[in-house]
């Protein structure tokens, strides 16, 4: 193309043809536009969705945890005025009809942990307790006192819920009432 072309042909070409031709080129390319589209953002939007999702159901459970840590618990009948003794609360044995644990938060079935005149949880025999994984946390279990565990066991059912922990818990409970 030249550019020698009279100022109408220009306008001709920039108020007609370049139109017709974008219409007619999109007509012809759309589908394979849509194709190219769809092959390129199917993965991004199905793993957004995936996170999307988890970050929901990570939400509800940290608001079901604030939740059932702001709302008042009556006081427990084994639960002494200066707290949990080691002797207070001996666990039921765990039997094949006894319920498992689940995700879904229960009527707490265990004394709230014992809070200090500040207001302040004692720290658990575990240092840095809850920045640990599970596997991390089951292989400190075995060093613990009857009370820590019992501690141990009570943060982990108002907290996480994790089946790991809570069944090795139970598992040493029972073996060290059984002593």
């Amino acid at each position: 193309m030249t550019d020698n072309k009279a100022p109408a042909e220009r306008v001709l070409d920039l108020v007609v043809f370049a139109p017709a031709g974008l219409v007619l080129v999109a007509v012809e390319e759309f589908p394979k536009l849509v194709d190219k589209g769809r092959h390129r953002l199917e993965g991004q939007v199905r793993t957004a969705r995936l996170v999307g999702q988890a970050a929901v159901q990570m939400g509800r459970r940290q608001l079901g945890q604030l939740v059932s840590q702001r709302m008042p618990r009556p006081p427990s009948p084994t639960r002494s005025p200066s707290g949990p003794t080691p002797d207070a609360f001996t666990p039921e044995p765990a039997t094949a009809e006894s319920a498992p644990f689940y995700d879904a938060p229960s009527a707490p079935t265990t004394p709230a942990p014992a809070v200090n005149g500040n207001g302040v949880l004692p720290a658990l025999a575990i240092p840095g307790y809850d920045s640990l994984s599970a596997s991390q946390v089951v292989q400190r279990l075995a060093g613990l006192s009857h009370s820590e565990l019992i501690e141990v066991r009570q943060h982990e059912q108002s907290h996480r819920h994790r089946r790991t922990i809570l069944n090795r818990v139970e598992q040493l409970l029972a073996g060290v009432d059984a002593e």
